[in-house]
């Protein structure tokens, strides 16, 4: 077997978990010639409500759409950190936005977990909060090593706005660059 990889988006509504589901799935199908399903799960209500994203991405045609064994996980919001971890393989990488995730030390023993300000970071050093998710795509890339760099980029290009297609492309470079600091920091 080939390729098989999921990956779960977690956070409240607003925050571009959605979003950032839709541009990796979109990437692996039309930028990687890979097999993806995307299923989100939100409350009815718009914003605020626990949302999360669950992407397959497969060499293969996927059978089962719904993600068990997660690979990866991007947590934005604590009750949906806690509500959605559970289907994590042992190893899996964990991505938290440190200001507003506290990960448990059992959960640091299991899964190979990064903290980092997401939020803080677009807001301040990105210049608008709304690029969250953008710059935890570019994490996202970097920590999991399964999507060539450029592709994710044109995946971007296809979904962003185009007066915002600069300030978006920033967030994503500088969530890759900050990846490779973490990474290099834990000596992976």
């Amino acid at each position: 077997m080939g390729l098989h990889y999921e990956l779960r988006f977690v956070g409240i509504g607003g925050q571009g978990n959605m979003l950032a589901g839709t541009i990796i799935a979109e990437t692996a199908v039309y930028y990687e010639n890979k097999y993806a399903t995307q299923v989100p799960t939100y409350t009815s209500q718009v914003r605020g409500g626990p949302t999360k994203a669950d992407v397959i991405i497969s060499d293969e045609p996927i059978q089962f759409a719904e993600a068990t064994h997660i690979d990866f996980l991007l947590a934005l919001d604590q009750k949906t950190y806690d509500m959605y971890k559970k289907d994590l393989k042992e190893g899996a990488i964990v991505l938290v936005d440190s200001g507003l995730v506290n990960v448990p030390e059992e959960d640091n023993k299991k899964w190979n977990v990064y903290g980092y300000p997401i939020i803080k970071t677009a807001k301040y050093d990105i210049g608008n909060v709304v690029t969250a998710n953008i710059l935890a795509v570019g994490m996202t890339v970097e920590l999991t090593g399964i999507f060539n760099k450029e592709n994710v980029k044109k995946a971007i290009a296809d979904r962003v706005p185009a007066a915002f297609l600069d300030l978006n492309t920033k967030a994503y470079e500088t969530g890759i660059e900050i990846a490779k600091k973490l990474k290099s920091e834990k000596g992976k």
